[in-house]
């Protein structure tokens, strides 16, 4: 039986050796996950001999790392917002850098009944993380993907959200009828295809591509939302979206050439211009 420095040593060199960015935070997290304990706990006690089926666990889910598929696919959970949210195959992992299309919609919409629309909903996160923080407000969630939308649905209901969200199968807005919102947010896929390759493994391999890349330019969807969101908007309604890496210059002159106004583009933690705020003004 080996202890849990013993564990931890020998599984940050495996994942070093694969490739894994932070080997022993990440030999860490798995040895929680395993054992059901806080790190504190790991960190604590270095001397905690495993079990055998503990043993046995932790060598199935190292190799699955080593094989550099995504802790949080190995964990099903991921948090975002201060919220814990469960992630499969069938959504992309939730990120930081997406908090920003949160904060700005909750800003946006104030103290104010409001109805808005998420295109491309996934795991849920966006818009469960604002109906969380707004008591007031609803929402409907489209995605292309049944299974994205059974996730999405889950996490709703964990953080008991479900009877202020609706969820449709939807090709950006074809599941909607003659509805207006007071906002429209989404993270769309903006990768360019001949980017995805050199992209981390972690994303490239286990993430789903169709919620990575339009398979054209990358601006493909985004053209979509930013062309199509008029016709479900109401006057002075807004338009929060997530846009990718040198993408901000194309997306600024689409909507320059529409009814938008008071268009703005806010720059991540890293200095990236990364979401995009416009009014839309049917005068």
């Amino acid at each position: 039986m080996r202890t849990i420095a013993e564990t931890l040593s020998d599984a940050a060199s495996v994942l070093a050796e694969s490739g894994v960015a932070e080997p022993r935070r990440e030999a860490s997290s798995l040895l929680t996950f395993v054992l059901g304990r806080d790190r504190t706990f790991v960190i604590a006690h270095p001397e905690y001999v495993l079990s055998e089926n503990e043993n046995r666990q932790y060598a199935s889910v190292l190799e699955r790392r080593a094989a550099r598929e995504p802790l949080q696919y190995i964990t099903s959970r991921q948090e975002f917002f201060g919220l814990d949210f469960v992630v499969t195959p069938d959504v992309l992992i939730p990120r930081p850098e997406t908090e920003m299309v949160v904060e700005h919609a909750i800003e946006l919409f104030g103290n104010k009944p409001a109805r808005f629309c998420e295109i491309g909903v996934g795991s849920g996160c966006i818009s469960v993380a604002i109906l969380k923080n707004l008591k007031y407000v609803s929402a409907v969630g489209l995605d292309i993907s049944e299974a994205a939308i059974a996730i999405a649905r889950r996490n709703a209901q964990m953080h008991s959200v479900d009877d202020r969200f609706e969820l449709r199968v939807s090709d950006v807005f074809s599941g909607l009828d003659e509805e207006k919102f007071e906002l429209i947010a989404s993270n769309p896929p903006y990768i360019p295809l001949k980017e995805i390759d050199s992209i981390q493994a972690e994303v490239r391999d286990h993430e789903p591509r169709t919620a990575l890349t339009d398979g054209a330019d990358g601006l493909e969807i985004i053209r979509k939302i930013i062309h199509g969101s008029p016709r479900f908007l109401r006057h002075h309604g807004w338009l929060v979206m997530e846009i990718g890496f040198q993408e901000a210059d194309a997306v600024r002159e689409m909507l320059s050439l529409g009814p938008w106004q008071n268009v703005r583009i806010a720059d991540d933690l890293q200095g990236i211009p990364r979401c995009v705020i416009a009014e839309y003004s049917d005068i």
